[in-house]
C-alpha cells in the first residue's frame, strides 16, 4: 500500500508539547511484500542509511511483524529542522503497512502526539497523551491564513534542542503561556488581532535560543516584513510566520532577504495548511 503524511509546525509559541499545524509539504511511502528488507529513499532524507535502522524500516517492521518488506519513501520534509518529518513518516509508514491506528504507533515512536496528530488529522490540532495513548482533537483554522517557513539549511536535532530546556519553570510562567495559548486558538480561528501577542512563550524559546542565535533578530523581522506574528517552528531551526494570504508572498519574498542578511543558508517556503492529513492508497 502507498501513504502520504503531512508536515507540521508545533508549539507554534505557547502551545508547547501541545498544538501543531499540518503543512503542505509531504512524505509518500510505499510497502510492498518482498523476499527481505530493502529501503529506497528519495529526495529530502535520502542521505540516511537506507538499512533496518531506517526510521520507515524499523516501523515496517514493527507493524508488520516481519521483515520481508519492500519499503520506498520520497520525501520534501527537510529532516532535524522542526517539521515534524519523523512522525509524518512514521505515521505514513504503518498507515501503508496496514495499522488500524497510525496515529498511536507515529505517537509512540515520535514521542510527539501533537506532530503525530498534525500528520494523521491535517489542520491545526491540539494533543497530549492521556495513559497509553495520544488524545487529541482538531481545532478551527481560518482558511485565510497563510504561512512562511524560514528553512535554515543547518539542521538542529531535537535532543539537542530538548536538552536545553529547564528541568523546571516558574508557576508565573507557565500561567503565562497558558493564557497565550488561549488566545491564539482564538486568534487563529478568525480574530487575528490576537496573534501577535498570542505567540509569546516564555518555556521553551528564549531556552533554545543559544542554539540558533540569529532567531531572535528574524523572528522580529518577520513581523517587520508583513506577518501577523512569528514563531520557532517545533524544536527549530525553522521558524514559522503566520500571514495573511494577500500579505505571504511579500512576507516569503522579505525571509529570503532577512535570511540573506543575517548570513544564515536557508530558504524561505510559503506553505498552506494541509487539512487532508494521512492519506492511505491501495495497492496498484
Amino acid at each position: 500500500m502507498r501513504a502520504r503524511a503531512p508536515a507540521s509546525a508545533a508549539n507554534l509559541g505557547p502551545g508547547f508539547d501541545t498544538l501543531a499545524l499540518a503543512l503542505d509539504l509531504h512524505v509518500d511511502v510505499e510497502v510492498v511484500p518482498a523476499r527481505r528488507l530493502s529501503v529506497r529513499a528519495e529526495g529530502e532524507g535520502s542521505d540516511l542509511p537506507a538499512d533496518a535502522s531506517h526510521l520507515a524500516a524499523r516501523v515496517a517492521m514493527e507493524v508488520a511483524g516481519h521483515d520481508r518488506l519492500a519499503v520506498t519513501v520520497r520525501s520534501s520534509i527537510p529532516v532535524a529542522r522542526g517539521l515534524g518529518s519523523s512522525a509524518a513518516l512514521a505515521a505514513a509508514t504503518a498507515a501503508a503497512c496496514g495499522a488500524k491506528d497510525p496515529l498511536a504507533v507515529a505517537a509512540a515512536v515520535d514521542g510527539h502526539p501533537e506532530n503525530a496528530a498534525a500528520s494523521v488529522l491535517g489542520g491545526l490540532v491540539t494533543a497530549t497523551v492521556v495513559g497509553r495513548g495520544p488524545v487529541c482533537s482538531p481545532l478551527p483554522l481560518d482558511p485565510e491564513l497563510a504561512f512562511v517557513v524560514l528553512v535554515p539549511a543547518r539542521p538542529l536535532p531535537t535532543v539537542r534542542a530538548r536538552q536545553a530546556l529547564p528541568a523546571s519553570v516558574p508557576h508565573k510562567d507557565a500561567a503565562f503561556n497558558l493564557g497565550r495559548m488561549g488566545l491564539l486558538v482564538a486568534g487563529l480561528a478568525d480574530h487575528h488581532r490576537l496573534v501577535r501577542e498570542a505567540t509569546e512563550d516564555r518555556l521553551h524559546q528564549s531556552a533554545r535560543a543559544p542554539l540558533f542565535a540569529e532567531a531572535s533578530y528574524l523572528l522580529r523581522a518577520l513581523v517587520e516584513a508583513g506577518a501577523l506574528a512569528a514563531s520557532w517552528s517545533g524544536a527549530g531551526p525553522s521558524l514559522i510566520a503566520f500571514c495573511t494570504r494577500a500579505s505571504a508572498p511579500e512576507v516569503r519574498a522579505g525571509g529570503e532577504r532577512l535570511l540573506a542578511s543575517a548570513g544564515v543558508p536557508g530558504e524561505s517556503l510559503l506553505l498552506h495548511a494541509d487539512r487532508d492529513g494521512l492519506v492511505v492508497n491501495g495497492s496498484e
